[in-house]
């Protein structure tokens, strides 16, 4: 651990960053600006950066099979063209609910597409998570949520990992044909030492990466005994996501926020909202499950 480099992606700062994506295929690390509604992507190779505009808040999005995006907008489920961006609305589980929006989303091993929903005032449980299928069928799973986030599946693809923020855990559900069940807490986060647990990742040896809003750092966990097994700090408070990337899935990727800080503290961590790089992290992560719509 004492030889990890942290350095900043490019050179965008966004205002609310989220849901890194690193494509092994075009060696490039993919994220959100959740307000503004963009999708950035910064070729490692030659460190060129483009801006996809979503049109409206964008929570989160996958790579498809095809190479193109499905993302989870405002106003509903999207295919995104990746050259050009034109979008098509294929969902919308919740046009009768203006006062929500889509949040974090990823795709399952066996290619549908999950995303959860949140309120705009992100206080009222408004939120639910649902699934996409190959058909662009949505289905929900669960109510009652508030800030959805960081989910991921482990690696014998039986259980399903998920965060709703507030709650300060981490819920292991069993997976299977698309389905969840039999929900069991296997993490508590403490708040007041740690953050707020946001983005999550798995890693090549089934640990649990969570990224803390509010906590300064990301920190890796058994999802088994629920220990925490160690903790990377950055130099920026509000941490939200996290995926491994590069050449043998060994460095992780990192997004941050700026929305909600002061000027004081803009001015103590003026890299909030960038995108972080950590070269030779010690650990190795999984390609990215793609979406399967054929």
């Amino acid at each position: 651990m004492n030889n990890i480099h942290i350095q900043q992606v490019g050179a965008s700062l966004s205002t609310l960053g989220e849901g890194p994506v690193y494509d092994e295929k075009s060696n490039s690390i993919l994220w959100i600006d959740i307000v503004n509604a963009l999708i950035i992507e910064h070729d490692v190779n030659n460190h060129t950066e483009r801006k996809i505009e979503t049109g409206s808040m964008i929570g989160s999005f996958a790579i498809m099979e095809d190479g193109n995006f499905i993302a989870a907008l405002q106003e509903g489920i999207a295919i995104i063209n990746r050259t050009t961006g034109d979008k098509k609305i294929i969902a919308s589980p919740e046009v009768n609910i203006p006062s929500n929006r889509f949040n974090d989303g990823k795709c399952s091993p066996d290619g549908r597409f999950w995303a959860g929903s949140m309120s705009l005032n992100e206080t009222d449980p408004s939120g639910s998570l649902y699934s996409i299928d190959k058909d662009f069928k949505a289905e929900k799973h669960e109510g009652g949520l508030t800030i959805s986030n960081g989910l991921c599946w482990s690696l014998n693809k039986k259980y399903f990992y998920f965060i709703d923020t507030p709650t300060l855990q981490v819920v292991r559900y069993d997976y299977a044909n698309g389905n969840i069940s039999n929900k069991k807490t296997v993490i508590t986060i403490d708040a007041a030492n740690d953050g707020y647990p946001d983005g999550m990742t798995i890693d090549a040896d089934g640990n649990l990466w969570i990224a803390h809003w509010g906590g300064w750092q990301v920190t890796c966990w058994n999802p088994t005994t629920g220990e925490k097994m160690t903790a990377i700090q950055l130099p920026v408070s509000q941490v939200t996501s996290i995926c491994f990337g590069g050449e043998h899935f060994s460095d992780m990727f990192i997004s941050s926020a700026r929305r909600g800080l002061t000027p004081e503290q803009l001015a103590s961590e003026p890299l909030a909202g960038a995108t972080f790089r950590v070269s030779h992290s010690g650990y190795r992560g999984l390609p990215f499950h793609r979406f399967k719509n054929a």
